[in-house]
């Protein structure tokens, strides 16, 4: 069994950054494959980032490209979402996710979730 704990999410103004982090613990998991996705209010839960356990393979959903920036660190089990450049359409319950392989975090049905982190951007 894995947890995942997210933590760093708040309140910003737009234009301002955010820093979450989200720490795997369980299992050993330094092969895994982990993302992150977020869900507004009223709308689905939508994918965006996700990075192989390598580092060398990282997809972000096309509305984040150039302003958030995924990465981890497998010394810790813990990955990373840098979100910059925060508008208030941001704002969303953001959830880390992890899986042995990066394509079913791609596909949006990872083994694991975390139990998700708000984050609002105001104007």
């Amino acid at each position: 069994q894995v947890q995942l704990v997210e933590s760093g999410g708040g309140l910003v103004q737009a234009g301002g950054s955010l820093r979450l982090s989200c720490a795997a613990s369980g299992r050993t998991f330094s092969s895994g494959a982990m993302g992150w996705f977020r869900q507004a209010p009223g709308k689905e839960r939508e994918f965006v980032a996700a990075i192989s356990w390598s580092g060398g393979n990282i997809y972000y959903g096309d509305y984040v490209k150039g302003r958030f920036t995924i990465s981890r660190d497998n010394a810790k089990n813990t990955v990373y979402l840098q979100k910059n450049s925060l508008k208030p359409e941001d704002t969303a319950v953001y959830y880390c996710a992890a899986d042995l392989g990066l394509s079913p975090v791609l596909s949006g049905i990872p083994g694991y979730w975390g139990q998700g982190s708000q984050d609002t951007v105001s104007s």
